[in-house]
């Protein structure tokens, strides 16, 4: 990724030994990944990079990491720092809210880290001409000291699509969408269907939420893990909407990603799932999985069983508890997942699926060629992987962000069909459901034609990275600014 000659006349050895990264990331699966990507495209670039956090959950975002230890730099530093005792109850499928407020003890503890960050930014501001703090949109309190130092910057990170980000943003300012959007998107977005900003969340997170906003400086620029041939117009509309006569850059440097998967040969993960791929053919196979912070009941799990089995439609279905606080232990007893009695046997007699119950390669099964389909409940991360890697959703959005992310992913950019809309979300959706969307997505022409799109643009996507290319120059632009 790193190039020797970036905009501006600089090199890339004007930049090392001058910047100096901080990435403050909130502790969710889906947060802590993404920053941690981040932090390997800066780091390419010869900048030295810090990410902070908790011992637990620095160590839960290199686990996890995407990014091959061969090609990860040397020059990204964990910070381990100390946070409040936090309980780690277990995710409870029956709670009234789909959000994952069992992980709410953890961010109320991450904001103890802003005095170890204050002073890592004083530390590193008498060594470095310039000290450069990405932070969450969601742990503004703890960078919020970096403001009063003379040669720090503070740089928001949007964690979710621009497409929901102009939704949220309208609807806090009251606006409607302006004029040259077309009529069709913009009442997408502004959807009646879609939950409000204080519907999408627990209450407890709207205040915390709430206390965040208040404690934002003034940033020198936001970033987005995005790529504007997939959001281009929406990132200009969100940047548009939150001006406020200022002209403060957005910079759009997705994907985070990895673009390129590992050959069979070279490959990071030897699970075992990888080798039942390989035996398939090509775009047969659909992905299923719910993400990191989603408890699905018995009940359901039972209908998402019957629905695949009588679909006919092979599949990887991975199968696990929605993370706790600390995923390394802590909290009661997990629960233990119950399929249908001889569900897996008759599957794996049939060679029509495999169940995973623990950690999957998510980006490796969305990037291999048996891969034709990715049954998702449309988190950011998901759903800028699959598209990465040009591979079609079938959208089944839980909470939060992920309704809009559904709405752009089938009716904006068409790369994906629906399962179920957002209005039905207290309803267990019944096998009859499930089989019929599979088959829709995997087995027919609409299916097809979705494929066909979503294939197109994730060559766009992977594209953009290329020298020359709209993410490449985004990137470049951004390391020279702070560098200037």
């Amino acid at each position: 990724m790193s190039s020797q000659d970036l905009p501006n006349g600089l090199n890339i050895k004007d930049v090392r030994g001058s910047v100096a990264v901080i990435m403050v990331p909130l502790p969710a699966q889906g947060h802590l990944n993404q920053l941690l990507q981040l932090a390997h495209l800066v780091s390419s670039y010869g900048v030295p990079v810090h990410y902070v956090g908790s011992a637990s959950h620095n160590r839960q975002a290199k686990l996890r990491s995407h990014v091959p230890p061969s090609s990860a730099p040397s020059d990204i530093r964990f910070h381990d720092f100390p946070i409040p005792p936090i309980p780690s109850p277990v995710p409870s499928p029956s709670s009234p809210h789909k959000f994952p407020s069992h992980l709410q003890p953890a961010f109320d503890a991450a904001l103890s880290l802003r005095s170890p960050v204050a002073s890592l930014v004083q530390s590193l501001s008498s060594g470095s001409r310039r000290v450069v703090v990405v932070y969450d949109s969601l742990m503004a309190s703890v960078v919020q000291d970096a403001a009063s130092v003379p040669n720090a910057e503070i740089y928001e990170f949007k964690a979710i699509s621009a497409f929901t980000l102009c939704g949220f943003a309208w609807e806090r300012i009251g606006m409607a969408p302006p004029p040259e959007v077309e009529v069709d998107i913009a009442e997408l977005i502004s959807s009646k269907g879609f939950p409000s900003i204080q519907d999408s969340f627990t209450d407890e997170f709207s205040k915390f939420r709430a206390s965040q906003k208040e404690c934002k400086k003034s940033n020198s620029g936001f970033i987005h893990n995005t790529c504007r041939v997939v959001e281009g117009r929406f990132v200009d509309l969100y940047a548009s909407a939150m001006a406020n006569g200022t002209a403060t850059k957005h910079w759009a440097l997705g994907p985070f990603n990895p673009i390129k998967v590992p050959e069979k040969r070279s490959r990071r993960s030897a699970h075992w799932c990888m080798e039942w791929l390989d035996k398939q053919t090509p775009s047969s196979v659909i992905y299923v999985s719910f993400g990191t912070t989603t408890a699905l009941s018995d009940e359901q799990i039972r209908e998402i069983a019957m629905g695949l089995e009588r679909s006919g439609q092979k599949f990887i279905w991975v199968l696990r508890e929605a993370d706790k606080t600390d995923i390394f232990g802590g909290g009661g007893e997990a629960r233990k997942i119950e399929l249908p009695q001889g569900f897996e046997e008759t599957a794996a007699a049939r060679d029509l699926g495999v169940v995973v119950r623990d950690w999957a390669p998510q980006l490796e099964i969305l990037g291999h060629p048996a891969t034709g389909g990715f049954l998702s409940h449309c988190g950011w991360n998901s759903c800028m992987e699959s598209i990465s890697m040009g591979v079609p959703i079938l959208a089944w959005p839980m909470h939060s962000d992920q309704p809009r992310n559904a709405v752009l992913i089938t009716r904006v950019l068409k790369i994906g069909l629906i399962v179920k809309d957002w209005m039905s979300q207290d309803d267990v959706v019944k096998s009859s459901i499930i089989e019929g969307a599979v088959k829709a997505l995997m087995a027919t022409e609409e299916g097809e034609e979705a494929r066909k799109r979503a294939a197109k643009l994730g060559a766009a996507v992977r594209g953009s990275m290329d020298e020359g290319g709209v993410s490449r120059a985004e990137l470049d632009s951004f390391i020279a600014h702070i560098a200037r």
